[in-house]
């Protein structure tokens, strides 16, 4: 049991030798750099990796991760990948993926303390009192749950796009599209929920920033 981490090891190696049978020059064009065209925003849980559910190879997706995917406007670690990927990257897409199911957004929905994070969850909660009326009115509590997980992918991407280094993009005519998604864990399909900033516009006025 304490020696079960050792097999990681050796599925790399398994791993480093099928990519090089496929193209020797794999690692030596990854290590001269990345320009991905997207950047994911995700939840932690282990069955949702990014690279895996949308077939992308190493290279293509800029990643970062948390409980609920969620967009904390004091989230130092949030907001230094959020930058790096626009200004320095330069990706085109943002992509906030959150997934049914998800425990982050369960736990948000009871009064079950657990410690630490509930500081955490309460920006989930905050969610749900935004979106109190449709919430309460769902009677069963998987789909109310399945819909919370919506609604909080939703409020995330307005959340994105109320940030500055969004907006200077957007400001600086540089191309970047803002969009919310859902990854079913039951049938491994992701549901585009047609929700897609692409401009200030898209915000109410009271969040535009003015430009530099």
């Amino acid at each position: 049991m304490e020696k079960s981490y050792l097999k990681l090891i050796e599925n790399n190696k398994k791993w480093v030798k099928e990519q090089t049978d496929k193209d020797p020059k794999f690692f030596t064009d990854l290590a001269n750099g990345q320009t991905p065209e997207y950047l994911w925003i995700g939840c932690s849980d282990s069955r949702v990796p990014a690279n895996e559910i949308t077939g992308t190879k190493p290279g293509e997706v800029f990643v970062h991760r948390n409980i609920a995917n969620m967009v904390v406007h004091i989230d130092m670690n949030l907001l230094s990948v959020l930058s790096y990927a626009v200004e320095v990257l330069k990706v085109k897409h943002i992509i906030v993926c959150g997934h049914y199911g998800c425990g982050g957004v369960i736990a948000a929905m009871g009064n079950k303390q657990y410690g630490l994070i509930d500081n955490w969850l309460r920006h989930i909660k905050d969610v749900y009192r935004f979106n109190a009326l449709e919430l309460d009115a769902i009677q069963d509590e998987t789909e109310r749950a399945r819909r919370f997980v919506e609604v909080n992918v939703m409020e995330q991407v307005r959340d994105l796009s109320k940030t500055s280094i969004v907006q200077n993009a957007w400001n600086n005519d540089q191309p970047l599209h803002v969009h919310g998604w859902v990854y079913d864990l039951n049938d491994g399909l992701i549901k585009d929920l047609g929700v897609t900033f692409t401009c200030t516009k898209d915000l109410h006025t009271v969040y535009h920033l003015d430009e530099k």
